[in-house]
């Protein structure tokens, strides 16, 4: 691909619908591989997945206290993850930003992640707060106290991968059935659950809300794109997932994990 002489103030934002969460890597790997060689600018994909398990470099045994045949029954995969953290759920209804992004200070990324969601949810009529302060196991953004956004990212020569995920109308019970985020008591919420009876206004207004609140965070220009435009063959995403290098258990020199 060649060279991409986009504006230095603009933040490419592609819309994916439903993609398996294997797919999502194989995505992440060759978008970020072009960043890092200047053939793209920096990304936002937005997405949801089916049910998954995700395990971060901090997981460990306990976080699945029934056991991965229990999980597979009902449907959900359990999958090892190069992103900081430790265990979360991804689901249909849930909102899953992978920003792929040149950055210099990763904690200022969370902080300005966090600010663009609270910022979202606040739109939807929802103050949520960032607790970043009182420990890394709680980076996310939470409504009182219940959690109803999860973060985690890799960074690799700069650039980052995985993201956030923002519950909004999706199902809360296989977090019952986990140690969620490595915090045995905590509560996950959705917008949903939080707006009841009424509701939120639905996952495609919260997509659209989190897009330009994110870029404005950022201080950038929202350009939304086309999967195409980012190399991305919807119609053979499951070949990507088939190429991608299985993950390490080592966790490479280069790479700063942060918490989910």
């Amino acid at each position: 691909m060649r060279h991409i002489d986009a504006p230095s103030d603009e933040l490419w934002v592609c819309h994916l619908g439903t993609v398996p969460y294997r797919d999502a890597l194989a995505m992440q790997d060759a978008i970020r591989a072009q960043r890092q060689a200047g053939e793209l600018p920096d990304t936002l994909l937005l997405l949801e997945h089916p049910p998954v398990y995700t395990r971060g470099r901090r997981s460990g045994a306990g976080d699945l206290p029934f056991g991965e045949d229990f999980y597979s029954a009902r449907g959900i995969e359990v999958i090892n993850t190069d992103r900081g953290g430790q265990l979360t759920y991804h689901g249909p209804g849930q909102l899953v930003g992978y920003p792929i992004m040149a950055i210099e200070d990763v904690h200022r990324f969370l902080r300005t992640m966090e600010d663009a969601i609270v910022a979202a949810l606040s739109e939807e009529g929802l103050q949520g707060r960032s607790r970043h302060e009182e420990g890394i196991a709680y980076t996310g953004v939470w409504v009182q106290g219940r959690k109803i956004a999860s973060i985690g990212v890799h960074v690799s020569r700069g650039i980052t991968t995985h993201g956030f995920a923002v519950n909004v109308e999706n199902d809360l019970e296989p977090f019952t059935w986990v140690v969620a985020c490595g915090l045995p008591d905590v509560r996950m919420t959705s917008l949903a659950r939080e707006l009841a009876p009424a509701g939120s206004t639905g996952m495609a207004c919260m997509r659209r809300r989190l897009a330009f609140h994110f870029c404005q965070a950022h201080g950038r220009r929202q350009r939304l794109v086309s999967p195409r435009r980012l190399g991305i063959d919807t119609t053979n995403a499951a070949g990507l997932a088939a190429e991608r290098a299985p993950i390490s258990t080592t966790q490479p020199a280069h790479a700063e994990p942060i918490p989910a």
